[in-house]
């Protein structure tokens, strides 16, 4: 049984565990938002939540088996993931082969959350969203207000262990909570025995209206290896092949994978799209009808980078784009992102929303590249681990240099989080060791044992930018243990951001044309940023 750390509250935890060399035992807070009048969907795509009653009830390793089991079934699977997280979705690709794009309300609006949907939806999949936190749990962000704007059904992962007609009154309050919204199935966790099973069905089917379509042992053994900021990447192979298909039979035996494909809404091979698609003028939690084309570099493989850093983008850019945006350019922009073990957190979205502003994006790896890609116009640092390769990424100082000397060239970086820590002087890691990077502002980063920030942020611009104009509103999320010193006043913010509840949160900063600062930001919920972002690097080659 795994047990979670203080700062991992909040993750899907306490899941059962699988050993891949064992044999499985055979036994038979807020209401949801509900979608906007004038986004009905025409022949919605077939597609299924998976939430929890609670964090570590088990619903990340039940998301894991099932598109493991429809995988292998040769069932065309599309995983997404709700909320802001970056790990989950790269544990989806790595038993699915396919990118899990992240579907959040709050930060793009429900318009974008529909187009998002059904365009990385292909005609025949099946769309499986994994949910987060508890069902409810994030308000308007939470599984239930997405499973309401995208009219999925929802099945529900509840935790059975220390319960037994208890957990029928549990389901019958989620069932009572919002009507509107209410679990279509359940999908029993840590059941002990044959007995514990019986009493179970026999609560729920008294008192509940949920269809149970899958029970799973407690014996079950599956984990996956933890850090501070949550579970490992998928880039990790932090779950063996054996391990996998394990689990992917222990669901096949437990689950009725023909009821879950019957429960789904729509109907396969539908090609679904908003019929009337969003303004493209409105900012902040809207998103545009802005052309998309689908990103099919793998983010997270090594060699696959290497690869894609001496390739040449085919597609041609002097098309006229659809719409009135004046962001055309032939060649394209070419944008160096950095993307290695020590930076891994992008969301899909913004790559895809840069490419089609106009940027070929050019990867290389601040860890063992010497140098930077040739011919570029513009670096975007995401976020990461660079704390736990600190040591390796001071070393490399041809790399440091180069970075620090694009900046002073007035060449155009943005760093987010990690990013952001890269371009400070250094970074001082948990053990109190200091590792010299970048330089490009003049502050230290450290790393703490304690949380320094996590939630939601809305940040408004106080200047022209990288952005667009003074005043263009964007809407991310801020997740860090570390702290940087106090900025100097000579260095002033190019955004400022604030909570949920108004408060002030972490700022940008711009010194000559980098931009960096603490929040990730997530360009769907203003696209014309995106567009705003390449034409200033097209400006600004050094």
């Amino acid at each position: 049984m795994t047990t979670r750390s203080p700062q991992n509250a909040g993750r899907d935890s306490g899941v059962p565990q699988i050993a891949a060399s064992e044999t499985v035992p055979r036994t038979p807070v807020r209401k949801p938002a509900r979608s906007p009048q004038g986004a009905v969907l025409r022949d919605r795509a077939p597609g299924v939540i998976i939430a929890g009653t609670h964090s570590g009830c088990g619903k990340t390793t039940v998301t894991l088996g099932l598109l493991a089991a429809l995988t292998r079934r040769g069932t065309p699977v599309q995983p997404f993931k709700c909320g802001p997280d970056f790990i989950d979705p790269t544990l989806h690709q790595l038993v699915t082969g396919r990118h899990s794009p992240n579907l959040d309300l709050w930060m793009t609006g429900p318009d974008y959350v529909l187009q998002a949907f059904q365009r990385h939806c292909r005609p025949g999949d099946l769309g499986l969203v994994e949910g987060v936190m508890g069902m409810f749990d994030g308000g308007e962000s939470s599984a239930a207000a997405l499973a309401s704007c995208l009219k999925l059904p929802v099945v529900l992962v509840l935790d059975a262990k220390a319960a037994a007609e208890s957990a029928a009154a549990v389901l019958k309050g989620f069932e009572l909570f919002a009507p509107e919204i209410a679990p279509t199935a359940v999908i029993l966790n840590r059941v002990g025995s044959e007995r514990h099973r019986r009493r179970l069905y026999q609560a729920i089917e008294q008192h509940c209206q949920s269809e149970i379509i899958g029970d799973l042992p407690r014996d079950l053994e599956f984990t996956i290896p933890e850090r501070h900021l949550g579970l490992r990447m998928g880039s990790e192979s932090p779950l063996s092949p054996a391990a996998l298909d394990k689990l992917a039979t222990a669901i096949e035996q437990y689950v009725d994978l023909d009821r879950l494909l019957a429960l789904a809404v729509g109907k396969l091979g539908s090609d679904q799209r908003p019929e009337e698609p969003r303004d493209p003028t409105k900012p902040v939690g809207g998103g545009s009808s802005v052309p998309f084309r689908s990103f099919s570099a793998d983010i997270l493989s090594a060699a696959e980078a290497s690869a894609a850093r001496q390739r040449t983008n085919p597609r041609k850019w002097t098309d006229e784009p659809p719409g009135d945006s004046p962001w055309k350019f032939s060649p394209p922009v070419r944008l160096g992102v950095a993307r290695d073990a020590a930076f891994c957190f992008y969301y899909l979205d913004n790559l895809e929303l840069l490419q089609d502003a106009g940027a070929e994006l050019v990867f290389f790896s601040p860890l063992t590249d010497h140098k930077l890609p040739p011919d570029l116009d513009g670096i975007y640092l995401g976020g990461g681990y660079p704390e736990l390769h600190a040591q390796e990424l001071a070393a490399n100082r041809e790399m440091c240099t180069a970075i620090r000397k694009w900046a002073e060239a007035g060449g155009v970086i943005y760093g987010e989080c990690g990013g952001f820590m890269y371009l400070c002087q250094g970074i001082e890691d948990f053990d109190g060791n200091f590792h010299p990077l970048a330089g490009v502002f003049p502050v230290r980063a450290g790393m703490g044992r304690r949380l320094a920030a996590l939630g939601y942020r809305e940040a408004v611009t106080a200047q022209e930018g990288l952005f667009g104009l003074a005043g263009t509103r964007l809407r991310g999320h801020e997740f860090h243990y570390s702290r940087i010193e106090p900025m100097p006043e000579h260095l002033e913010p190019l955004y400022h951001s604030t909570n949920l509840d108004g408060d002030a949160g972490s700022s940008a900063y711009r010194r000559h044309n980098t931009v960096a600062g603490y929040l990730h930001l997530h360009l769907g919920s203003n696209p014309e940023a995106a567009a705003a972002f390449v034409k200033n690097c097209q400006d600004n080659k050094p």
